[in-house]
């Protein structure tokens, strides 16, 4: 009876067959990566060579390139680079550091979260570029102004992704290490910030974006260096050549930092899958 009975509950059945994802090669991934921004080169040429795009409205990939090598060949493009490389560094680096030091006081402490956490949401919600008149009342058109205002534009995605990762360390964890006789200090070294780790490579990654599109701003602020002054100067004299190599390059510093961060994550957390998605 039993066999029967065994028999007659599979009968339809059919056995499970795994859908294993294809491993794709590194040049297939990179290839399709590079399509849409080699279709959109191609749109752009296209519509420059047909005459849709008049040189005053947007210049031909064609003079973009020979602008490159003008600003290049002067040397104001790698000055206004390394100008803006290191505001943009240091403000990052501020900002950086104040949210992950206050994302983790909230995060971890009761008493921090109660003195901190409504405060730090409430100036979250104001606009960075809401400060660019008071910070030059305050701090000049110097280049602490600029510093500054990108070290707070960083600040709070850190401090939210900080706050939220260090959040869901499993609490029954953090007593087994306290019952050890681990101090604070080492519970958040050893336990906490590994666990929050996918949440504080968030954050950085938003920080890093953020911090380009803040020196975008912080650079309108009476520059007279950096890929921000390049683009007054050229506005200056309808040099959309010039205008287009700025645009490119702030997209470029976006996609670098982009970039950086992904690399990050193969080498702190191997075990993600690099591909992303599930299909």
């Amino acid at each position: 009876m039993s066999a029967v009975s065994e028999g007659t509950a599979t009968d339809g059945l059919v056995a499970p067959r795994p859908q294993l994802r294809k491993p794709r090669g590194r040049p297939f991934a990179l290839t399709v990566r590079a399509l849409g921004p080699v279709a959109l080169l191609l749109l752009w040429w296209a519509a420059s060579a047909t005459g849709l795009l008049t040189p005053d409205v947007l210049a031909s990939p064609a003079e973009v390139l020979r602008a490159v090598g003008e600003l290049w060949g002067n040397g104001q493009l790698p000055d206004a680079l390394t100008t803006s490389l290191t505001r943009s560094g240091i403000g990052l680096l501020f900002g950086l550091a104040a949210g992950l030091v206050l994302g983790i006081t909230t995060g971890f402490t009761r008493i921090g979260d109660e003195l901190l956490d409504s405060s730090l949401q409430t100036l979250r919600t104001i606009p960075f570029l809401a400060l660019v008149p008071l910070f030059m009342v305050w701090f000049g058109i110097n280049e602490t102004a600029k510093i500054l205002l990108i070290a707070v534009a960083t600040t709070f995605p850190m401090y939210v992704s900080t706050s939220s990762g260090v959040r869901n360390t499993d609490p029954k964890l953090v007593e087994a290490m306290r019952s050890f006789g681990m101090s604070r200090l080492a519970i958040v070294r050893e336990v906490v910030l590994p666990g929050a780790l996918p949440s504080l490579l968030a954050g950085l990654r938003l920080s890093m974006t953020l911090s380009v599109i803040a020196l975008i701003a912080a650079e309108e602020i009476n520059a007279t260096a950096g890929i921000g002054y390049l683009m007054s100067q050229a506005q200056s004299y309808a040099r959309t050549d010039i205008l287009a190599v700025c645009i490119l390059i702030y997209g470029l510093l976006g996609l670098a930092a982009d970039i950086l961060v992904r690399l990050l994550e193969r080498v702190l957390m191997p075990w993600r899958s690099p591909q992303g998605g599930t299909r």
